[in-house]
């Protein structure tokens, strides 16, 4: 191990001597290096004072390596190169939307809005490797707080510190209930108050909309009593066209989970209409934090492009 106290070469020092070992002429590798040949040979001869080796054989007519010149010179191409590969991977980390970006996606927001936004992004943003990973909130939060995500898709507010919270758009909650049902005979948007009585099916613990969905039921006095619980919206639709209750469903998931095959109706709630916001979160602290706020701007045009359900924030 090389004494920590020990003088070490310098950059300098070793892009001189790789210069003279290359061209095995002092004025040739000078000019290589657009230097004056007496500091390339002050360059040099400072190296072999700081390695306590000679590295060249110097005659009259020509320079020749020594085999411990030989050595170095390999090692010293090897630093340099490293060297080279770190400074041009900083450089490429400084370009905006340049290298990884880990997002977390909540899975009732994943298969409605990615869609929209996995084209968007390899269009505009084709530098950027993306990759998505779905899993709760409570998980993606503190994936994110971690630093193993690098932005999270979920419904806000987080109340988390340290997170810089982007609103993207907002949507209705409808009410969802099996075609035969007695509801399906109303006209009109339906007071919140008729979820009083109703088996309400919710999504399990850990989903997010699932407690979105009580704090709809606890503000009319409604408890959700269905015995039932699902793991995905898919599932939840499934269930209520089946005739196991009814459930609040997020209009976004309304084009892809509802359709002919499906013996679902779906009724609008009067003002103050249920909803949530859903928008990008990532840490304050993230040296690529003004780049994201860039990418929250360009999810929103992707949204607006694709015309979903939804009301995107300005």
């Amino acid at each position: 191990m090389f004494p920590i106290n020990e003088p070490t070469p310098t950059l300098a020092q070793l892009r001189a001597f790789l210069a003279v070992a290359d061209h095995l002429h002092f004025r040739e590798a000078a000019v290589s290096l657009r230097m004056s040949q007496p500091a390339l040979s002050s360059a040099v001869s400072a190296l072999e004072e700081t390695l306590h080796t000679q590295l060249l054989e110097r005659t009259t007519r020509k320079v020749l390596l020594t085999p411990a010149g030989d050595r170095v010179a390999v090692h010293a191409a090897r630093v340099l190169k490293a060297v080279e590969d770190l400074m041009g991977e900083v450089a490429h980390s400084r370009e905006p939307f340049h290298g990884p970006a880990h997002l977390g996606v909540i899975p009732t927001v994943a298969p409605y809005v990615l869609p929209a936004l996995l084209p968007m992004f390899a269009r505009r943003f084709p530098r950027l490797k993306l990759t998505v990973h779905e899993a709760k909130t409570e998980t993606i939060l503190e994936e994110v707080r971690e630093g193993r995500l690098d932005l999270v898709l979920l419904a806000l507010p987080t109340e988390t510190a340290g997170l810089v919270e982007e609103p993207l758009y907002d949507e209705d909650f409808l009410l969802a209930f099996p075609s035969d049902h007695p509801l399906a005979e109303a006209d009109g948007p339906l007071d919140r108050d008729v979820l009083k009585g109703l088996d309400i099916v919710l999504l399990n613990q850990g989903h997010c909309l699932r407690e979105q969905a009580i704090d709809v039921c606890r503000e009319v006095g409604a408890r959700a009593t269905a015995a039932t619980y699902a793991t995905s919206l898919p599932t939840l639709v499934q269930l209520v066209a089946g005739g196991l209750g009814v459930t609040l469903l997020p209009e976004s998931a309304v084009p892809v989970e509802t359709g002919k095959r499906v013996r679902l109706a779906l009724r609008r709630f009067q003002p103050p209409v249920p909803g949530r916001t859903i928008g990008l979160a990532y840490r304050a602290s993230s040296a690529r934090a003004p780049e994201y706020a860039q990418l929250a701007k360009a999810v929103r045009g992707a949204i607006r492009a694709r015309r979903l359900p939804v009301r995107v924030t300005s």
